[in-house]
């Protein structure tokens, strides 16, 4: 029996619907509130919808959330793989405390589980944006090692806390293996992630800034996290990215995939730190501050991810991102002309 946590979530639903298509069994968790409705929409994208509806009708559905210890022993029953996908991702200083719960407390909770029931292996997803900062340079690899002293978001040390929790769990008996993508490019989630890039471009975006960072698609992600599981690898840490690229590249690649204007003016720092000054203020109100004085800052770095080696050891071709940008914008067209 495999478990996949997160499997709401983009990468989570991907996953899903390639073990769906073999004859594993397969056990999902999700929370009440989650929409299972848009895990079979993913499905569809794929397949036709009556396939889609069978495919989706393999998967075991049990409620559980990874903080609720009680319900996630359950979900462990006769289990002897699991893919960790879930995670909060947010950038908003008040969801400091949730994404230490979710991201930390909740991953302690499922290496807890895999030790006591005897887990034959745990893949992690992680993100690069738990990787350390090179002292040197701007190239970063498994290696690069993480600077307690530099300033992080919380989400990045909520991923790397989580990190040091898988690695307790290897060494109480537990074989697992952590993946870092960068940007995942992929369809189905339009309001959040990658997915807002396609409808803010759609809408007309105009900005562009010249941020470089790692891209790669969801099913290069899910695909390297199988043949990880499905190998003799255990241990080990692999980041997971296609290509670094500024997200002028990627934003004007998006646009030419939705035939759209491609975004014409270049964003300046003053105009982003005027905007965070502003959310700052508004904050005091009650209004969602969702940059800070490090994301505008961020928005400007240049890191190149190294993809060496997971190319070594797998022999791993990624996709190229216009590719996936091309075919995430066709599924997003066909969604609005529906």
């Amino acid at each position: 029996m495999i478990l996949v946590t997160g499997g709401t979530g983009l990468v989570g639903s991907h996953l899903l619907f390639d073990l769906s298509r073999s004859q594993k069994k397969i056990r999902a968790i999700y929370r009440k509130t989650s929409d299972l409705h848009a895990v079979e929409k993913v499905f569809s994208y794929y397949t036709s919808t009556s396939e889609a509806k069978a495919l989706f009708s393999k998967i075991e559905w049990r409620v559980a959330d990874i903080q609720d210890v009680p319900a996630l022993s359950r979900a462990f029953e006769e289990v002897e793989y699991v893919y960790h996908c879930a995670a909060l991702v947010s950038f908003d200083p008040k969801d400091a405390k949730k994404l230490r719960q979710n991201n930390i407390a909740g991953t302690a909770n499922i290496v807890n589980l895999c030790i006591a029931n005897s887990i034959k292996k745990l893949c992690h997803v992680s993100s690069t944006a738990s990787m350390g900062k090179p002292l040197e340079g701007n190239n970063i690899t498994e290696a690069t090692t993480w600077n307690p002293e530099e300033d992080h978001s919380d989400y990045a040390i909520s991923k790397y806390g989580a990190e040091i929790e898988v690695w307790r769990g290897t060494q109480e008996g537990v074989d697992a293996v952590i993946v870092n993508p960068g940007v995942i490019i992929g369809p189905g989630f339009w309001n959040s992630g990658s997915g807002l890039l396609f409808k803010k471009v759609y809408k007309g975006f105009k900005y562009h800034f010249p941020k470089i960072t790692a891209f790669v698609g969801v099913k290069d992600v899910v695909k390297a996290m199988q043949h990880l599981m499905a190998s003799e690898i255990k241990n080990e840490q692999f980041i997971l990215v296609s290509e670094n690229l500024s997200f002028k590249t990627v934003l004007s690649l998006t646009a030419e995939s939705l035939q759209k204007k491609p975004p014409s003016r270049a964003l300046k720092k003053w105009m982003v730190f005027a905007g965070w000054m502003l959310q700052s203020l508004g904050s005091i109100f009650g209004f969602k501050k969702q940059l800070t004085r490090d994301s505008v800052y961020s928005l400007f770095d240049e890191w190149h991810f190294s993809n060496r080696k997971i190319k070594q050891y797998l022999d791993f071709q990624f996709s190229p991102v216009a590719d996936c940008i091309a075919e995430t914008a066709e599924i997003y067209q066909s969604k609005i002309d529906a």
